[in-house]
């Protein structure tokens, strides 16, 4: 039972987290908030954190028996993933992405002034975004499972897993509205999540 309640609360707060930057709702706010929305983002980013910190806490000692351990090889090979992993994260987030964007601080640096999005500027084919269309979330999903010692790990980290391919699949609905068919020819030249793959997922 406290396996099934944790996964209902990490599904939870994943459902919420994917509703509140859905196109739907998003566009709620857009009606709502009219220019303001531009603060949007960093409000949703903040109460996003303000919800993960104290589910992380909770879910961590929630369980400690460990099952799953690395001795060596397997643990050199861990470190190396995970290293790997996190510095495939970061310079995705730093130099293929947008980082002001993400924190919602270049909308508001932007707030009050007119953008018309140039889909041929926009969308970012160098580096790893050359490789696949969504690094980081690739590199997250690693990371994930190289930090698998409890049940309760492989419980969350299956709950994520899947989370992260459904949202990734959402995101590519919204990026394929705003940007057209320029998106959509980047997704037949470029994989979704899994490097160096020739299926083309949409």
């Amino acid at each position: 039972m406290e396996y099934l309640f944790v996964a209902s609360l990490w599904i939870g707060y994943c459902a919420l987290h994917s509703y509140l930057i859905s196109i739907g709702f998003t566009n709620l706010m857009v009606r709502f908030l009219k220019d303001y929305y531009a603060f949007y983002r960093l409000f949703y980013i903040l109460f996003s954190l303000a919800l993960l910190i104290p589910l992380i806490n909770f879910t961590t000692h929630s369980d400690t028996n460990i099952i799953i351990t690395y001795d060596y090889p397997l643990s050199l090979v861990r470190h190396v993933l995970i290293y790997g992993s996190l510095l495939m994260f970061f310079v995705a987030f730093f130099f293929n992405y947008d980082s002001l964007s993400f924190f919602g601080i270049r909308q508001i640096l932007n707030f009050g002034k007119a953008k018309e999005a140039n889909p041929s500027v926009d969308i970012r084919k160098s580096g790893l975004l050359g490789i696949m269309r969504h690094p980081m979330y690739f590199a997250l999903i690693i990371y994930l499972w190289c930090q698998t010692f409890r049940m309760m790990d492989i419980v969350i980290n299956t709950v994520l897993t899947i989370y992260v391919i459904i949202g990734t699949k959402l995101e590519e609905r919204k990026l394929v509205l705003e940007f057209g068919n320029t998106y959509i020819k980047y997704q037949q030249e470029v994989p979704m999540l899994i490097p160096f793959t020739k299926a083309k997922f949409r």
